[in-house]
């Protein structure tokens, strides 16, 4: 069973015990996030209905804070003597995909009428 989660503007594929690299988030090490599903693959079962969707949940826990690649930026201007060195780490968090399915179905209380 996988699902393909949306978390950062982007969209990854999620088994369980899977290590997935996100997009910062808030939290520290060792807390339960839940994370929206797009879709969900059981056996030769595909769930895309959002209706259907809004009931499965897939936890994951905060394994800890990653970075990016370096990105290095060079600006320069001919004849003016203007250059710039920038750069930029993008900041991720690591999370163990804990658990994929829906969450037990709530018990009806009986309405009289």
């Amino acid at each position: 069973m996988y699902a393909i989660v949306r978390c950062g503007g982007r969209q990854e594929k999620a088994s369980v015990d899977d290590l997935l690299t996100v997009d910062k988030l808030a939290g520290e090490v060792g807390t339960s996030v839940t994370l929206p599903a797009v879709l969900v693959v059981d056996g030769s079962t595909v769930i895309s209905d959002p209706a259907k969707l809004s009931s499965y949940q897939v936890t994951a826990e905060i394994v800890g804070p990653a970075s990016g690649p370096k990105i290095n930026m060079i600006h320069y201007k001919n004849k003016t003597g203007y250059r710039r060195r920038l750069g930029h780490r993008q900041k991720y968090t690591q999370v163990r995909v804990t658990g994929i399915g829906a969450p037990k179905a709530r018990a009806r209380s009986a309405t009289k009428g």
